[in-house]
């Protein structure tokens, strides 16, 4: 029986490695193994990012809700803890998708949540 030395999925497995290192710059791109340490480290820093953006994005939405509620007078930090004490259960994306695109229920949501803090001691 002849010896099999997995050429055609040798081939495919290499392949696969070279496309997705398309457009790296110099043997990166060319070189199967170092293209394969690239793409490798690549799919890494991929996969971190990934998580990342999740981490980026909320940072921006409440950024965005922070100088919404400071126009009203009111802190962010003041805002969600009334909302929480109203039982009003809006995440932070919605809240700050609302504060751009409809002002007028944003400003019901925040006088919501001022009704529900207490009243500050003189």
């Amino acid at each position: 029986m002849p010896r099999a030395k997995n050429g055609t999925r040798r081939r495919e497995r290499r392949r696969k490695i070279m496309r997705a290192a398309r457009g790296y710059w110099g043997g990166r791109g060319r070189l199967f193994k170092t293209a394969k340490e690239s793409v490798l480290k690549a799919m890494v820093h991929a996969y971190q990012h990934c998580k990342d953006r999740k981490h980026d994005f909320r940072r921006l939405w409440i950024a965005r809700l922070s100088a919404a509620t400071r126009a009203e007078g009111v802190s962010y930090s003041q805002f969600i803890h009334g909302l929480e004490l109203a039982g009003v259960t809006i995440n932070r994306k919605a809240m700050s998708n609302m504060a751009i695109e409809d002002p007028a229920a944003f400003k019901a949501l925040i006088a919501r949540a001022r009704e529900a803090l207490p009243a500050p001691v003189a």
